[in-house]
């Protein structure tokens, strides 16, 4: 995304949507691959697949390098949709299928925590890198060569422990199982259709809310007359506060418990509030760190509430179902800030965050009156 401008005038007889391209195709290809990969974790080994993904993705990287055409780089970033589709779910359902209770909501915690201060670093890396020369940032993309490596290791330890859960003992996990199949009933497809559209639901809705940050901020602060080096440290400080919460998610939900979700909804609806109260650079930062604190909750904690939607067998597809919703969030958000305000005639940049707010505020109001429901009862459940 940082060098997108810089690529318009390398390939000056380009057209827009063949930049904009570049970002939203693999958007638009990883939610297919991201629901085939969940699908074919039930026949394939886990493993071997991920090792296919990784390896699609590698190859990316590598081709971005030594690409010098548009087209060239329109269809890798649709191989890198590919690749990074069949990775995505696999990465949470190995977490699922070895950790339990208070370990795999502290692992899920982790996991969105690396996921997004890796975001902020390579973000802030590759807008350096492209001014040494163009293709350097696609150095990012060759990451998944570590991971290569390490899966062989992960592999090894699998077959030696033979499928063993660790972090926890195998009446604990069997213990979860029974409550988890209890739970589910006698669904013949081993998956809770209603629980798992409903997060499918909720986890799309805050994502959609968070995501204004990154889509209209740039445009509200320059609409408040500051520049765009601002708007990069306000989206940082969003993208820091997300991961925050992943380091310390277990002691959050113990706190907060059955009103977890509904914290998160005020803290992003407080945020939202910020941001529109005052011009000034302090204030909508802070704005910027409640959105991003209240989504850096949520994420994570729908990950672990996925689990219990599913039997074992199942916990990956239906991860991979939940996760696929981030990336439709993506694709619609701008279409639907655009759609409504050329219905309403509105100009400003304000109605975007005005609009989320009053979402964030309902969602808040429903997540308090349904605190007891499978949905919003996030207490974490001792094994």
């Amino acid at each position: 995304s940082p060098i997108l401008g810089k690529l318009s005038v390398i390939f000056p007889h380009s057209t827009e949507l063949d930049v904009q391209m570049l970002s939203s195709l693999p958007s638009l290809l990883i939610i297919p691959f991201i629901l085939l990969a969940g699908k074919l974790t039930e026949r394939v080994n886990i493993i071997r697949l991920l090792q296919v993904g990784l390896g699609i993705f590698a190859l990316s990287g590598i081709l971005y390098l030594f690409s010098n055409k548009m087209w060239q780089l329109i269809a890798i970033s649709a191989m890198l949709g590919v690749g990074s589709g069949m990775i995505v779910p696999l990465s949470t359902g190995l977490i699922s299928k070895y950790f339990v209770g208070t370990y795999r909501v502290k692992q899920f915690g982790l996991s969105s925590a690396i996921t997004n201060i890796t975001l902020v670093i390579a973000t802030v890396v590759t807008g350096y890198l492209a001014e040494v020369n163009w293709h350097l940032p696609f150095v990012v993309y060759l990451l998944p060569l570590v991971s290569l490596v390490l899966s062989v290791y992960l592999q090894r330890s699998m077959i030696s422990e033979g499928g063993s859960v660790s972090m926890t003992n195998k009446e604990d996990a069997e213990k979860q199982d029974t409550e988890i199949n209890a739970e589910i009933g006698n669904n013949k497809n081993g998956i809770n259709i209603k629980h798992l559209v409903g997060v499918m639901l909720f986890y799309g809705l805050a994502t959609y809310l968070a995501l204004i940050i990154t889509f209209n901020l740039p445009f509200l602060m320059k609409e408040y007359h500051f520049t765009s080096g601002n708007s990069g440290i306000m989206i940082s400080l969003f993208f820091l506060a997300i991961m925050l919460p992943g380091f310390i998610l277990n002691q959050i939900v113990s706190f907060f418990g059955k009103k977890t979700k509904f914290a998160c909804m005020v803290s992003i609806s407080v945020g939202m509030a910020l941001i529109l109260v005052s011009r000034t650079e302090w204030l909508i930062g802070l704005g910027c760190i409640f959105t991003g604190l209240g989504y850096g909750v949520i994420q994570p904690i729908a990950y672990d509430k996925t689990t219990r939607t599913a039997i074992p067998e199942k916990v990956t597809l239906a991860l991979a179902f939940v996760m696929a919703m981030n990336y439709l969030a993506i694709l619609l958000c701008p279409f639907i800030i655009n759609i409504l305000k050329d219905m309403l005639h509105i100009e400003t940049q304000q109605f975007a965050f005005i609009f989320n707010m009053a979402i964030a505020l309902i969602a808040a109001a429903w997540a308090y009156l349904k605190q007891d429901s499978f949905l919003f009862d996030d207490r974490i459940k001792q094994v």
